[in-house]
């Protein structure tokens, strides 16, 4: 049985120790976020590139970086999108670039910018 001095002391502990917790709590949750929004991110604009470098269709590649990242969010515009060139030359390189800022669940931080690149070779 506890002693009468020591009653409090557990709740005093949980009381200190309790912001610290959901601290850690939180970052993490908020860093799985960004994490999996930076994959999708990588993952959208090498969708882009792609169709860029195959069809040769500025318009198509970044329709289809918007319809890969939509899971992170549906109001990526094409001025988050851009593309190294217009006309992808066989054997050329191109670039797509897709920007967007990352809100936070928490509010504590952010926004975090992010960018998502995909490169690849021309014709194929």
């Amino acid at each position: 049985m506890p002693h009468e001095s020591e009653r409090g002391a557990a709740a005093v502990e949980f009381a200190i120790l309790l912001p610290l917790l959901l601290m850690l709590v939180l970052g993490t949750i908020e860093f799985g976020r960004a994490y999996n929004a930076q994959i999708t991110l990588t993952s959208a604009a090498r969708d882009g590139v792609r169709v860029m470098a195959i069809a040769n269709d500025p318009v198509a590649a970044k329709a289809a970086a918007k319809n890969a990242a939509a899971s992170v969010s549906t109001a990526i515009s094409n001025s988050d999108i851009t593309l190294s060139t217009s006309v992808c030359s066989t054997g050329a390189q191109v670039t797509l670039t897709l920007k967007y800022n990352l809100s936070t669940i928490t509010g504590i931080a952010g926004p975090f910018p992010m960018t998502g690149k995909g490169v690849m070779l021309c014709g194929g």
